[in-house]
């Protein structure tokens, strides 16, 4: 009798206790990717504003429509083969990314001294600042100063949500990699749209400050926090103070089993961390360097003026199916899981010679074709990065697993930041080719 008593008593346990677990995980799964989402959106549309920002310089400050590119398809200023700007959005992209990859190389040996509330309001005011300053330039190199508050948004962004994953179940990592991939898709399709529409590119940017909004709301109300995170207050021992407490979170296993102090990583423990860290980050950083020249300094120059679309509208349309694949691959983590990224890397320096030669040589007929490429370019992208990051996930042990995905973020960043200084070059010789 009493341990039929026993069971009743589990039985009814169980409709009370699971619930509250399913809708916690999934708050936390829905809050990580609309983080992803607000996270990466001010850069997908400042990269995505790229041409209109660049021809502001000739068509004035006062200008409410979106730019139009040049009709001819040769360079308006000189006998190139090309319709170019005289800047290549490579311009935009560097100061895009180059605060990023300052703040990712830095930051994880002292970042665990800000407490993750502030960080989060860092990024919501800088990613406001920057739209607000891109919207009212008086000329590129105000808008570029404007792009420099979105890379410190999305960089310090990425870096801290990252680490922030292991305070939860791993099933975030799935949801903030989409929610990054759909940053993607739905930034650059709502800038398309909104100026194809007839919107301005300032009033276009304006409207988008309720992103910020949303990461806030997100962050402070849909998230349910464990009580070992860190919100206002730094911690004392380093990265992983009370993870006894959040163990039971990331592994199946009871609370008390195996229960380690706080650890306080050393300088020392953390270049070893890193070294340890290559094997993912070389082979991410080298497919992101391979889309990101495709995307910097192809796109501009792969233009089809027999197609009923201008030319800035062109390159607006390659970023949203590029940013398609994109979010097609990065929520595919429950589908499918790769552990050879440096195949994925391989296939992209692939995609990136083709096109190259393409350009020089001019033999795709139809800008269709050029469609297909760029959606493929975006499904390895993207799969790059959600397997890089599950992969470090699973195989970095618990006291290392903080330090390890923010450390890791890097990867695509320097990828991005080389692609970026060796475009301009490229672009500027492609450009004077009679």
């Amino acid at each position: 009798m009493d341990t039929d008593s026993d069971n009743e008593g589990e039985l009814h346990r169980v409709p009370i206790q699971e619930p509250s677990e399913r809708v916690t995980k999934w708050r936390n799964l829905t809050g990580f990717w609309i983080l992803g989402l607000c996270n990466n959106f001010a850069y997908v549309i400042m990269l995505s504003a790229a041409h209109d920002i660049l021809s502001k310089q000739g068509a004035g400050s006062n200008s409410t429509q979106p730019t139009p590119a040049p009709v001819p398809t040769r360079n308006s200023s000189n006998s190139s083969r090309y319709d170019c700007n005289s800047l290549s959005t490579a311009a935009v992209l560097l100061a895009d990314i180059l605060p990023t990859l300052v703040i990712k190389f830095t930051a994880p040996f002292y970042i665990h001294l800000i407490p993750y509330g502030f960080r989060v309001l860092i990024c919501i005011f800088t990613a406001a600042a920057s739209f607000l300053i891109v919207s009212f330039s008086t000329g590129v190199w105000m808008s570029l100063f404007g792009v420099v508050f979105a890379s410190i948004s999305s960089g310090l962004g990425e870096l801290s949500f990252l680490s922030l994953t292991a305070f939860f179940d791993s099933s975030v990592i799935g949801g903030w990699s989409s929610g990054t991939g759909g940053a993607g898709i739905f930034g650059a399709l709502s800038y398309s749209a909104l100026t194809q529409g007839g919107l301005s590119p300032r009033d276009t940017l304006l409207v988008m400050l309720i992103v910020p909004a949303l990461m806030m709301a997100s962050y402070f109300c849909l998230l349910v926090r464990p009580p070992s995170l860190p919100q206002w207050k730094k911690k004392d021992d380093g990265y992983f103070r009370s993870s006894e407490v959040r163990r039971p979170l990331l592994e199946d296993e009871e609370p008390n089993n195996d229960v380690r102090e706080a650890v306080d990583l050393s300088f020392t423990e953390k270049l070893s961390i890193i070294r340890g860290l290559l094997k993912f980050i070389v082979p991410l950083a080298v497919v992101y360097f391979a889309e990101y020249f495709i995307n910097q300094c192809l796109f501009e120059l792969l233009y089809f003026p027999q197609v009923p679309l201008r030319h800035s509208e062109q390159y607006r349309w390659y970023q949203t199916l590029y940013q398609a694949g994109v979010f097609v691959s990065r929520s595919s983590l429950m589908c499918v899981q790769i552990r050879r990224i440096w195949l994925l890397a391989l296939l992209q320096c692939v995609n990136m010679v083709f096109l190259l030669f393409a350009v020089y040589y001019q033999f795709i007929p139809s800008v269709y074709i050029v469609f297909i490429i760029i959606f493929y370019e975006g499904l390895l992208g993207g799969a790059g990065y959600v397997n890089t990051f599950n992969n470090i996930s699973r195989e970095s042990t618990k006291d290392r697993r903080e330090f390890a995905m923010g450390a890791a973020s890097v990867a695509d960043t320097l990828g991005i930041a080389l692609s970026g200084a060796i475009s301009i070059p490229v672009h500027n010789y492609l450009c004077q080719l009679p």
